[in-house]
Parts: structure tokens; C-alpha cells; sequence
């Protein structure tokens, strides 16, 4: 199991996630400041650590800032409402998942351990993917087509690698909110499709005719080399 770091102020709060993540096989460390917790996570160098927003000190956005500047660690954070603004900054400034209060033990455990799979599956993915004409250096975090470079947002970057490392696959776009966007499914697909889109245009193709990237109607997106694309006008969904 892991070795967890919590930084929660609250006392009532704090030994019972404490007490259950103990009782699921973690090593267990906490701290009731934003200050203190950094200092445990630079000396102790936990697995992952769980981090509040509301912290009494220092606001918890700070101190993942903070701790991102020493320290590449897994952190979720702990919110009280899944629409705070904050929240929204916290994941675009590192951290990898959420829990919105009031949540289990049990909840935060699933939690825990997802995050440490697709870190270890980081971990072990290529240094680069080619699929057709399109070299992805993973890496470096650069991408070329046909040999000339292409210029990607860090999403769209992420979005290209998270489909090129599974080429030939039909990805939904509710694994991609998951795993790309770090967010839970909600119904609403929009973002992706933005996103494909522009991501679309660099690679100088549309979903009309598509060359790399192929929407597959009611199942997600498949990205394969042209010659292997054998999806057709039926396929198609915009």
C-alpha cells in the first residue's frame, strides 16, 4: 500500500481518514497547516498526499503551487463543493484528482488507488509513439506530422498522447474527461469535442474528413495511420 500525507485542518475530520485509510493498509502521516504539511511532504516524501483547500495558514492553492515547485507527488484534493472556482485552479495547477466533502474513507481509498495506477502507468508509457506519419515525443512533449513540427497546447498535447498510445482503440470521450481532464463524468461532452476539434485542425484534417482522428457515433474517438483508418461514412458523427 502507500505512504499518504493528509493536510486537513479539521480535527474531527482529520483522525478519521486518518484512522480509515490505516485500516485500508496505508502508511498514514497528517498535518492541521498548509506550512506544516509542506514541511512533512518535503521531508518525508510521501506517496501522495491529500490536500484541503480551506486550510487555516496558507489556502491550500498556494501550497500546492508551492509544493509542485519541489515535488512532482500525486495530490488530491479535498473540496466542499465540486463547482468551486478554486477547484477548477487547483487541477489546472497539478493536482491529479478530487474528493468533494462529506466522503468516506472507503471513497478516498478507491480514490488513492486510482491515482497511483495511472501514475505508475505513467511511469511505464514510451519515450515516443509513431502512428502513420505522426511522431509524438513523449517525452519532450513535441509532436511532428509528415516531419514538420506541430504546435499543441499542453491539453491538446495530452489529449494526442493519451489517443496515440492506444491506436486503433475506440477511447470514450467519458474516459477521456477521466483521464485527460481528471474529471468525473457529467454528462456533458462538450469539452472533448472542442478540444478533437481544435486538435483536428492542427493535424490539418475535420470530422468530415478525417485522416488520423475518426469519431466513432455513439462509442468515442479512434486515432489510427490513414492507411489503417478503415472507418467509413456510416461511422462518422460530426
Amino acid at each position: 500500500m502507500a505512504e499518504v500525507l493528509i493536510i486537513e485542518d479539521d480535527d474531527r475530520i482529520r483522525p478519521l481518514l486518518v484512522k480509515g485509510l490505516r485500516e485500508c493498509g496505508h502508511t498514514v502521516t497528517s498535518a492541521p497547516t498548509g506550512m506544516a504539511g509542506l514541511q512533512l511532504a518535503v521531508d518525508s516524501s510521501p506517496d501522495l498526499v491529500v490536500l484541503d483547500l480551506g486550510l487555516p495558514d496558507v489556502d491550500g492553492t498556494q501550497v500546492l503551487s508551492m509544493l509542485r515547485g519541489v515535488s512532482t507527488v500525486p495530490v488530491i484534493i479535498a473540496s466542499a463543493r465540486d463547482d468551486d472556482p478554486s477547484l477548477v485552479g487547483a487541477l489546472d495547477a497539478g493536482a491529479d484528482d478530487y474528493v468533494v466533502k462529506p466522503f468516506t474513507s472507503a471513497q478516498l481509498d478507491a480514490r488513492v488507488r486510482a491515482v497511483l495506477r495511472r501514475v505508475d502507468a505513467g511511469r511505464q508509457r514510451p519515450a515516443s509513439v509513431t502512428v502513420g506519419g505522426l511522431v509524438v515525443d513523449v517525452t519532450g512533449r513535441r509532436v511532428h506530422l509528415d516531419g514538420q513540427e506541430v504546435d499543441l497546447t499542453p491539453r491538446e498535447f495530452d489529449l494526442l498522447v493519451h489517443l496515440a498510445e492506444r491506436p486503433g482503440e475506440v477511447v470514450t470521450k467519458r474516459d477521456l474527461l477521466v483521464e485527460v481532464w481528471r474529471q468525473p463524468w457529467g454528462g456533458s461532452d462538450k469539452t472533448v469535442d472542442v478540444h478533437l476539434s481544435w486538435l483536428r485542425r492542427k493535424l490539418g484534417e475535420t470530422a468530415a474528413e478525417p485522416r488520423y482522428l475518426t469519431t466513432v457515433r455513439g462509442v468515442g474517438v479512434r486515432l489510427a495511420a490513414p492507411e489503417a483508418s478503415d472507418a467509413g461514412p456510416a461511422d462518422r458523427d460530426g
